[in-house]
Order: C-alpha cells, then structure tokens, then sequence
C-alpha cells in the first residue's frame, strides 16, 4: 500500500508559478498510474492532471492545458505538478492520488479509478 504527502502550495499572486510535489512511499512507485485533483471551497472535486504508469500518456483538464505540467520522477518515487501562469481561479485544496495499475494502461481522470489518496495542499492565487 502507498503513502502519498503533497508539499509545494502556498500563496502566489496571479501570473505567478508554484510547483507541487508529491512523495510516495510503502510501494512500487513505478507500478502505479497518478493523478492530481483539485477542490475549491463549496465545489465538489475536480481533475486536475494525470500521467501513466509508464510516464507516455498524460491527460489534462482543458482549463489547466498549456499551463499546468505533470511528470514523474520513479527514482525519487515523487510526481509533480508545474503550474504557471496561475488564476484565481486555480485556488483549491490540490491533491493528488495513485492508482496500481500494468504497464499498458493510460492515464485515467476518473477519481474513482484511484485507490490511494494524500492529504492534499492549500494553493491560493490572489488576484
């Protein structure tokens, strides 16, 4: 089973840049698909970003395309989120979320497909 803690939020004017990270442990970090997936108050969950177990599939919410990248570090057993040009409407508690899966399978937005869940991290963007 995997232990996932977000760290990287904070507060950040709008146009700016935060990274998030999220580091995995008690697992095979590389046989599991991740995710990020965001929550702004009184809203209910959303997806964010995901990347495949083998790193080639990436999928994006269409509002955080060309701003928001994910990758994956399988050495430091860490997946990231590099945001830019941030908005206020980006503010959200931002969480991300594992899921084991074989090799073949793509990156999955569907939050039910993930089995394994951090605490998530504040990201507030001021205006």
């Amino acid at each position: 089973q995997v232990q996932l803690v977000e760290s990287g939020g904070g507060l950040v004017q709008a146009g700016g840049s935060l990274r998030l990270s999220c580091a995995a442990s008690g697992g095979t970090f590389s046989y599991y698909g991740l995710g990020w997936f965001r929550q702004a108050p009184g809203k209910e969950r959303e997806f964010v970003a995901a990347i495949s177990r083998s790193g080639n599939d990436l999928e994006y919410e269409d509002s955080v395309k060309g701003r928001f990248t994910i990758s994956r570090d399988n050495d430091k057993k860490t997946v990231y989120l590099q945001m830019s040009s941030l908005k206020p409407e980006d503010t959200a508690v931002y969480t991300c979320a594992a899921r084991r899966t074989i090799l073949s399978v793509p990156a999955t937005r569907d939050d039910r497909d993930y089995a394994y869940w951090g605490q998530g991290t504040q990201v507030t963007v001021s205006s």
